[in-house]
């Protein structure tokens, strides 16, 4: 793919979990000219920028050319129209994405996840940046917490960015994830912690499942998004459903040898489910399913106004109509623990 090759990109949230990812692939794979890491966190930034410079040490000047580390946060419009000058595309990742923390404190979830999806937005437009793509939750459909309907709402506002951007060559897409595996906002990291401490391991329902994927998953389906994305999308990655029961048995037995504990050590508590949280998920809604396309790794909603999209060439994807009914974690059958453990051990979590 050189659809990144000498270009210049803005990353926000460039020191969250896919964040850094993207960051990595990029600099690594893809010789980007320029890449701007925009976060709020300043200690974040200092530990990414430490770690960038010893894997760089050997071609330090490359590096220190092709890498600004930019401290700012996504609700400061100046801050981020500075930031976004000159760039070709952005990956917008930053958010408040803790469930919780969301439900206690809403408008902070609102300033962050949909004015600062503004934001993004109209310095995207008054810098003619060529591609715009945010990283969404699935959480964001039939949302039934703070978190989910601020996500729900920034994906909207980038579809109709696409309706109102003028004669500027901006292409808005949105990508709508599971939850990805390893990540800050995961479950993983919990459950990590409580096995280090020999338990329990808390989980809220035996019964409940989740779309998991890897963060390597996550940075492909950024990727080829962007190189397919026209404008006005929710691209979603077919992911599998796992198990919450399953996840957390695995994590023990993987995980408790390599913290001087035993299997056996390790107890789980059943602690139902907190205020918001859904025992299932989904990927789209049925009105959704009803205007999408289906590719064999990852389904395309199309926006409702599709018209209002000049140039929209459907044919371009590759795609059919939807065919699969697997987008519902309650109805697709959940992967059994040995493809878990095969996911879990190739992203290095076990």
């Amino acid at each position: 793919m050189n659809l990144f090759k000498n270009k210049k990109i803005l990353v926000t949230g460039g020191t969250g979990s896919l964040g850094k990812e993207l960051v990595w692939d990029l600099l690594k794979n893809h010789e980007p000219s320029t890449v701007r890491i925009y976060d709020v966190d300043e200690t974040e930034q200092f530990n990414f920028q430490q770690e960038l410079r010893y894997y760089f040490k050997d071609n330090l000047k490359k590096y220190e050319d092709s890498v600004r580390f930019l401290l700012g946060d996504v609700r400061d419009k100046e801050r981020l129209d500075r930031a976004t000058e000159n760039i070709d595309i952005i990956f917008h990742t930053a958010a408040l994405k803790h469930v919780m923390a969301c439900e206690y404190n809403p408008f902070e979830a609102v300033k962050t996840n949909v004015l600062g999806m503004q934001n993004i937005i109209n310095t995207a437009i008054n810098n003619n940046v060529n591609k715009i793509i945010f990283t969404s939750s699935d959480k964001a459909v039939n949302p039934s917490n703070t978190m989910g309907a601020t996500k729900l709402l920034a994906e909207k506002l980038m579809t109709a960015a696409n309706y109102y951007k003028g004669g500027r060559r901006c292409i808005f897409s949105s990508v709508r994830f599971g939850n990805v595996m390893g990540s800050r906002g995961s479950v993983i990291p919990l459950f990590t912690q409580q096995i280090k401490n020999c338990g329990p391991v808390t989980i809220t329902d035996p019964t409940m499942t989740r779309f998991m994927m890897s963060m390597s998953q996550a940075v492909n389906l950024v990727f080829r998004s962007s190189e397919i994305a026209q404008g006005g999308e929710v691209f979603i990655f077919k992911m599998p459903v796992v198990n919450i029961l399953d996840l957390a048995e695995v994590l023990i037995e993987g995980l408790a040898p390599k913290y001087g504990h035993s299997r056996e050590d390790i107890s789980i508590e059943i602690i139902g489910t907190k205020p918001g949280e859904k025992m299932y998920e989904e990927l789209m809604t049925e009105d959704e399913a009803s205007r999408s396309l289906e590719r064999e790794d990852m389904f395309i909603i199309l926006p409702e106004m599709i018209e209002e999209i000049s140039n929209l060439d459907t044919t371009k994807y590759n795609a059919t109509s939807i065919k699969s009914k697997d987008f519902i974690s309650r109805d697709a059958k959940p992967i059994n623990k040995e493809e878990i453990k095969t996911i879990l051990l190739k992203d290095g979590i076990i």
